[in-house]
């Protein structure tokens, strides 16, 4: 490590009270020595302490059963989610014109990201009401164990298995990070068991003394770890450490259209490989916040003239990022594009 490195020093610090979860980029993180002594396996516990404790006191905004189903296997799946007509609606307004887009290539996958700024939402007046739904986002922030704002938009993967032969990197069962966080699906069309769903390993979310002891065990070596997104703190999990922790083996979400999935993803969960040429969009959602927080309020994002301007925003500090500091961003714009045309990256 270059002396210059350091410098930064401060910012490692501060990580350890935040979201910062690579034990690559950040030196304290990946210490042998820390973990050893426990760091890791400190933060993992008391942001789930943390987390149940704001469950807790989120838990009168979603349907009881719902809650308790949640609870149990940690994630919600509601069928005929929007109303017959909206739902029309919402096909003809998502898949009849061009948006602004961006994509990111991982193995085999495509990601298109269709951004959904307010005056998009404005055009659209069912895509509007599916991303602001109350239900989906209340689920949202159940499974995060948070209030607040969380970020949309289109979600577009193509899988091309017969093009590129290099393994989508989702494809492992993995978990996102350290603590509870939520991401939901609104599906555009049915999904099959062959068409890459999205699988679940229920019960995983709960955070077990056999979860415990495996992240201790994975602080330990992660940041040496060959597989780059376990290193950087979205740790993979194998079938027989599934079975180790006592865990089902994972469910495949083949579900029909206009079906919605909230889930921590503080669980292990993927993306199911396919052998054919897939194509699935969705309306996507995605809650983080800092998991050391012991209060629900106080989002930033849901200030009036920031609400449904997260994802843009981002990608606005990233585009600049990468200008002025070379941080290059994975998302590529690639102008108007339908949201199901070939892609581009």
């Amino acid at each position: 490590m270059s002396p210059l490195s350091y410098l930064k020093a401060p910012f490692w610090v501060l990580g350890l009270a935040g979201t910062d979860k690579s034990p690559r980029k950040n030196p304290l993180l990946g210490s042998e020595t820390l973990n050893s002594w426990g760091l890791h396996k400190k933060r993992v516990k008391l942001a789930a302490d943390l987390a149940a404790s704001r469950r807790a006191r989120l838990a009168d905004l979603v349907d009881p059963d719902q809650r308790a189903f949640f609870d149990e296997n940690g994630y919600f799946l509601v069928k005929n989610f929007l109303p017959d007509e909206t739902y029309r609606q919402l096909k003809e307004e998502v898949f009849n014109q061009p948006f602004e887009a961006r994509e990111m290539r991982q193995g085999q996958a495509v990601t298109r990201m269709t951004l959904l700024p307010p005056d998009v939402l404005a055009r659209n007046a069912a895509l509007g009401q599916a991303v602001r739904d109350p239900r989906a986002i209340n689920m949202l922030r159940y499974a995060a164990s948070q209030g607040g704002q969380p970020l949309n938009f289109i979600q577009t993967v193509l899988v091309e298995p017969k093009k590129v032969k290099k393994k989508d990197p989702q494809s492992d069962a993995h978990a996102d990070t350290f603590h509870a966080t939520s991401k939901a699906w609104l599906f555009l069309q049915d999904v099959g068991e062959e068409d890459g769903p999205f699988f679940f390993v229920p019960g995983s979310h709960k955070l077990t003394k056999e979860r415990l002891a495996w992240e201790y065990e994975c602080s330990l070596t992660a940041a040496r770890d060959k597989r780059s997104h376990h290193a950087s703190g979205s740790f993979r999990i194998r079938a027989d450490e599934l079975a180790a922790l006592g865990l089902p083996e994972p469910k495949k979400m083949a579900v029909p259209e206009n079906t919605l999935i909230v889930a921590d993803t503080f669980a292990f969960h993927g993306r199911t490989p396919s052998d054919k040429p897939t194509i699935r969009s969705e309306i996507h959602w995605h809650m983080r916040r800092n998991p050391f927080l012991p209060w629900t309020g106080g989002d930033v994002m849901s200030l009036p003239f920031l609400k449904d301007r997260g994802m843009p925003l981002l990608m606005d500090l990233a585009d600049v990022a990468e200008k002025t500091v070379k941080m290059r961003n994975v998302w590529r714009p690639v102008g108007e594009v339908m949201v199901r045309s070939e892609p581009h990256v």
